[in-house]
């Protein structure tokens, strides 16, 4: 017989943990990275591609069967102002497992880009229909987790660019860089004008590291090189990652949430956009950087997994917040 505080566990099981899938696979295609300019040891990246498939076997898993049992805690959790957009996690982590997987096991990897791209495509529509025909969103609602839906798409050319035509990376490209630029307006907005962000979502300031990290880095995959606009996003996120080094204290002091691995996959993509633009523009102490910051994402994810794992064990993770 199913145990019933198991069960009711499972219905708040968050899909904000598809954020571990994506701050392991990010560190994976930082240490690739970090291979390819750095020389470093190409297993890293190899086990740690290895491990976030791994983990998001299990997050899936876990997620899947609340589905299947409490499908009405799924279907709050996409209609909430603020969960919701936590749900194309799900498609970003598959985009990034495809990328990371994508010299390994290119077969594979081609078919998870298809389905990533295409899931991601269907949850942007999803949750910007949701956007221009709300009811019940408020200022305070939003935060930098509003970048995971539409941003996200910058995502998808990292790995297309081997997989589909330049025009499909373009058309994605695109979408995410466009309204990247939108959202930041109406982020800042409501950062500079109005109250403070509620303590668990203190973390998701790191995610505006992300779109220029991510944008750097599929802008000049698709362009073929570094160029001035190339150059404006990789030093606006080196900027924004000075902004959050500067403010490091005012992070340390948050407890632990499941929002803190929102530090992961930017500091991943920022340690890739770094060590891309060194090799790109030929930078000795954009290497140096590079290579420091590879091992503090790594630091930074292997305390949060372990973060995670304890409030698991005290079950901290699935219960009504």
């Amino acid at each position: 017989m199913p145990d019933p505080q198991h069960e009711t566990s499972l219905a708040h099981f968050p899909v904000a943990l598809f954020s571990t899938v994506m701050g392991i696979a990010g560190l994976a295609l930082a240490w690739q990275k970090a291979a390819q300019v750095l020389a470093w040891s190409g297993l890293v990246g190899q086990g740690l591609a290895v491990l976030a498939g791994l983990v998001f076997l299990v997050v899936a898993g876990f997620y899947g069967v609340k589905l299947f049992r409490h499908p009405a805690a799924a279907r709050a959790e996409a209609a909430h102002p603020v969960k919701m957009n936590f749900v194309p996690a799900i498609s970003i982590g598959i985009l990034l497992l495809a990328t990371a997987w994508s010299r390994m096991a290119p077969d594979v990897a081609s078919w998870m880009w298809g389905v990533g791209a295409a899931l991601h495509l269907v949850f942007t529509l999803r949750t910007m229909s949701a956007w221009i025909h709300h009811t019940h969103f408020e200022i305070q609602h939003l935060n930098p987790a509003w970048f995971i839906p539409v941003v996200g798409n910058i995502i998808v050319p990292l790995a297309g660019v081997r997989f589909a035509p330049a025009e499909v990376s373009w058309f994605f490209f695109s979408i995410g860089l466009v309204f990247w630029i939108v959202l930041f307006a109406i982020v800042m907005y409501r950062l500079f004008f109005h109250a403070p962000l509620a303590l668990r979502l203190t973390p998701t300031l790191f995610i505006l590291l992300a779109p220029p990290s991510v944008g750097f880095v599929a802008y000049t995959s698709l362009s073929g090189g570094l160029d001035a606009f190339g150059r404006v996003l990789y030093y606006t996120a080196l900027f924004l990652g000075m902004l959050f080094a500067s403010n490091a204290m005012r992070f340390f002091r948050v407890p632990f949430f499941v929002s803190a691995w929102a530090y992961s996959f930017p500091l991943a993509a920022l340690s890739v956009a770094t060590l891309s633009m060194a090799e790109l523009g030929g930078l000795p102490a954009l290497r140096l950087l590079g290579g420091a910051l590879v091992l503090i994402s790594s630091a930074v994810i292997a305390l949060l997994g372990g973060l995670t794992v304890r409030a698991a064990l005290r079950g901290e993770i699935c219960r009504a917040e």
